[in-house]
Parts: C-alpha cells; structure tokens; sequence
C-alpha cells in the first residue's frame, strides 16, 4: 500500500517519541520549518513504557513556548496511532499541512530572510 501525503512532509524516524526531545521540536522552528508534528505510539501502548506521554509533555511545552514568542502554537502537534494505521497517518499528515498553509510560513524564516 502506498500512502499518499504531502511531500512538503519530511520524515525523521526515531525509536520512540520519548527520544525526541523540546530542543528537537524548537531547533526545527528556528531552521525554517513551518510545522512540527509527532506521531507516536497509542497512549499507554508505548514499547519504552511512557515514550509517547514524555513526548506530548514536551510538545505541549514547545506549544507555549511557540505561543510566548509570537509563533502559533499549533504549528506543533502530537497524534498517536498504532502501527497498522497507515491511512490514518496519512490523514494527519494532510490535515497537518492544511493547518501550516492557512498560518502561512514560519515567521522565524521570514524575519531570518530581512535581516539577511
């Protein structure tokens, strides 16, 4: 089965989503990326034991911190599904990038280009 989503996605792989950590999420922001979004394993079905309740600590973190610096929030994201959810993932991934379009580009990179 191929899924098809937008190729504006760019995949990072990791063992768990408790491996991903706030500088992770807020280092992508400052690089240029319009929106973040981590899909970990369904709530309480973590093979780490709470990898993905650690990583949606840290997602609602970087969300404030988003907020706090004029960037919205929702630009970053966390979504669990299991494994055999391919179409789901899907899914998120077009309903992610509908969001990121309606807020338009990453003011980060907008600011980066006038001061360049």
């Amino acid at each position: 089965m191929r899924l098809q989503y937008p190729t504006s996605i760019k995949i990072i792989r990791v063992p768990c989503t408790g491996k991903v950590d706030l500088l992770h999420i807020l280092r992508a922001f400052e690089k240029g990326a319009d929106g973040v979004y981590v899909v970990g394993c369904l709530e309480g079905d973590c093979h780490f034991n709470n990898g993905n309740f650690r990583a949606r600590k840290r997602v609602e973190q970087a969300q404030k911190i988003l907020n706090t610096v004029g960037i919205e929030g929702e630009r970053a994201q966390m979504y669990n599904l299991s494994s055999s959810e391919g179409p789901r993932f899907a899914e998120y991934a077009v309903e992610m990038d509908e969001r990121i379009r309606k807020l338009g580009p990453n003011p980060v990179k907008h600011a980066k280009r006038k001061a360049a």
